[in-house]
């Protein structure tokens, strides 16, 4: 079977495969439903033919997923299910993170393999992250993923940790962002709790570092997270690292971290292909409150070439204007809404100080005041309506954007851009308005 695949494939999907002899036919047990899903769609005719060549026409293939760790934990040790039966998700499948999720492993619940788009451009990157999930600290380790912002990196990052918990529920998990790092390794020294930090990082399973060329420069946190990652290798746990370039290209770092980067696998995201970018509107447009035709999914995809949050974003936008105006969606209304779109392809990136300067003046009111402590409304609103675009408009990381606003958590800066999505389906106001800045920030 190896010789009939290739080896990347061999060893994530087909080799961790339990094999069994029942009544004559093969059965295969797969780590996970998700595993026993895609090899069925993807390798189930090959591992046909190697069977038939092998065994004759009379030998059938079946395939089967592991029951998950608990549900074998609670049957009784003499009942086991018919092989023959297929697999019935368990509810822990269906709501891994209401059930098993650490409140430290800051995994984001929607951004799972099952919410993940797979198209040419990051299809490697999503098997190697699949492998590492199902065998942590196995064959790739460390896993650096690295690519331009608004590819996915981090949604995959999150992904490795929700599967991980799927199928090892004790396992412990923890997503950080470099940034995040450093200031609790900063909060470590200044109130004399290293000892602390250092058993909160050095004592998991799995370590999902997000951004890692934000420790560029900085030679505390280089040598601190040096002995954090030998002693999570050393002790055989899976660290999962992203990057917005490759290992070799972090120039300030030092060559012992960047090559210990190389002692894994590295894989990048290129932006998608038309394919792919049409697929991921088709997902998105699953949830829209109303039909999107096609020639407008198509409009979208032509139009956005390269960052997947503003391909999501500007459907988004088309779904809140007919919303809205109970306006029907076609292809004339679609380009209406998006007419900023052809600029925006040849325009120079934006920096958040742009967006919150250029939000401040549309509003008339100070810059500092839009990145001050003040809760109240309606400077709050405008506030969160400031952060959802540099989302929408700029390659910065949640916690980049927490840090243009006087240093709030990217936690703040998700809950801020949740709450714009929805307001923009139900307020015109506020749709109209960061529709308005929107264009004004494009044309710059």
């Amino acid at each position: 079977m190896s010789q009939a695949v290739n080896p990347v494939a061999w060893q994530t999907w087909l080799q961790p495969l339990m094999p069994n002899i029942d009544s004559g036919n093969l059965v295969l047990e797969a780590p996970s439903s998700f595993h026993l899903r895609w090899v069925r769609d993807h390798y189930l005719p090959t591992i046909e033919d190697v069977v038939v060549e092998l065994f004759g026409d009379s030998c059938s293939v079946e395939l089967i997923a592991r029951a998950p760790v608990a549900a074998i934990a609670e049957a009784p040790a003499d009942r086991r299910a018919p092989s023959h039966l297929p697999p019935q998700p368990t509810q822990a499948e269906r709501m891994p993170q209401q059930q098993t999720l650490r409140p430290d492993s800051r995994l984001v619940p929607k951004y799972t393999f099952e919410n993940f788009v797979v198209g040419q451009s990051n299809r490697f990157a999503h098997a190697a992250a699949m492998a590492v999930s199902e065998r942590p600290g196995g064959h790739y380790n460390p896993l650096f993923i690295y690519g331009p912002a608004g590819l996915g990196k981090t949604h995959l990052l999150h992904a490795v940790g929700h599967h991980t918990v799927e199928l090892q529920p004790d396992a412990v998990v923890r997503y950080i962002s470099s940034e995040q790092f450093f200031n609790e390794f900063i909060n470590g020294i200044r109130r004399k709790r290293m000892d602390e930090f250092k058993a909160r990082y050095r004592t998991i399973d799995v370590l999902l570092l997000d951004d890692v060329q934000f420790f560029e420069g900085k030679e505390q946190i280089l040598e601190e997270f040096f002995h954090t990652f030998n002693s999570l290798y050393e002790a055989g746990k899976q660290l999962v690292i992203s990057s917005d370039r490759h290992p070799k290209h972090l120039s300030t770092l030092e060559d012992r971290l960047r090559s210990r980067f190389e002692w894994g696998l590295q894989t990048d995201i290129q932006p998608p292909d038309v394919e792919t970018r049409l697929a991921i509107l088709r997902k998105n447009a699953e949830f829209a409150p109303m039909l999107v035709p096609r020639e407008v999914l198509d409009f979208i995809a032509s139009h956005v070439l390269d960052n997947i949050r503003e391909l999501e974003g500007a459907l988004t936008r088309v779904t809140a204007f007919a919303a809205l105006t109970h306006e029907q969606i076609g292809l004339e209304m679609a380009e209406r809404v998006l007419k900023d779109l052809m600029p925006a392809q040849e325009s120079r990136a934006l920096t958040a100080q742009e967006v919150i300067a250029t939000t401040a003046s549309y509003f008339a009111i100070p810059a500092v005041e839009l990145t001050g402590p003040s809760r109240k409304q309606p400077l709050a609103q405008r506030r969160q309506i400031s952060m959802y675009l540099c989302r929408e408009l700029t390659d910065l990381s949640l916690p980049k954007i927490g840090q243009a606003f006087s240093g709030r958590d990217h936690t703040t800066v998700m809950h801020a851009i949740e709450k714009v999505k929805s307001l923009i389906q139900s307020d015109k106001a506020v749709f109209d308005d960061v529709n308005t800045l929107s264009q004004m920030l494009r044309s710059l």
